[in-house]
C-alpha cells in the first residue's frame, strides 16, 4: 500500500492585514485633500430685541491683606463683616435672585489659603456661581 504524500502547503488560520492598511491609507489621503475644500455651512441665527430684564451686578467679597473680609453690593460702600454675617447677607440676595454671582475680590498679598477658605466656606453654605475677580491688565 502506497501512502501519498500531501503537498508542503499548509492552510494559513491568520488574515492577511496589508490590504485593509492600504485601503486605509487611501481613504485617509483623499479626506486630507477634501476636507480643506469643504466650506462650512453658515447658520442664520434668529435676532431678539433687548432683554426686558437688566444684569445683575455680582455681589463682591472682599478679602484685605490681613485676610479681613468686607461685603459690597449693587455700588453700596464695602462694610466689614465676619463670616456667618456674610454668609447670611449673600443667601438673602440670592434667594431673591438666584442667578446673582457672588465674585472673591483678593488682595493680591492675601495668602492663598485665605481666598480657598472663603471660597469653601461659601460652597458648604450651598452659595451659587462663586468665581474671582480679577484686574484686566492693558
Amino acid at each position: 500500500m502506497l501512502i501519498e504524500k500531501r503537498s508542503g502547503r499548509r492552510l494559513m488560520n491568520q488574515i492577511n492585514v496589508v490590504p485593509y492598511i492600504d485601503v486605509m491609507l487611501v481613504l485617509l489621503v483623499i479626506f486630507m485633500v477634501t476636507a480643506p475644500m469643504m466650506s462650512p455651512s453658515q447658520i442664520d441665527l434668529p435676532s431678539v430685541s433687548k432683554a426686558s430684564t437688566a444684569k445683575l451686578a455680582p455681589l463682591q467679597v472682599i478679602v484685605d491683606a490681613g485676610g479681613q473680609l468686607s461685603f459690597r453690593e449693587d455700588g453700596r460702600p464695602e462694610r466689614r463683616v465676619g463670616i456667618e454675617e456674610l454668609i447670611g447677607l449673600i443667601r438673602k440676595q440670592q434667594a431673591a435672585n438666584p442667578e446673582q454671582a457672588v465674585v472673591i475680590a483678593a488682595d493680591r498679598e492675601v495668602a492663598y489659603k485665605h481666598v480657598v477658605d472663603v471660597m469653601d466656606t461659601l460652597q458648604r453654605n450651598q452659595v451659587q456661581r462663586v468665581g474671582l475677580l480679577v484686574r484686566a491688565t492693558q
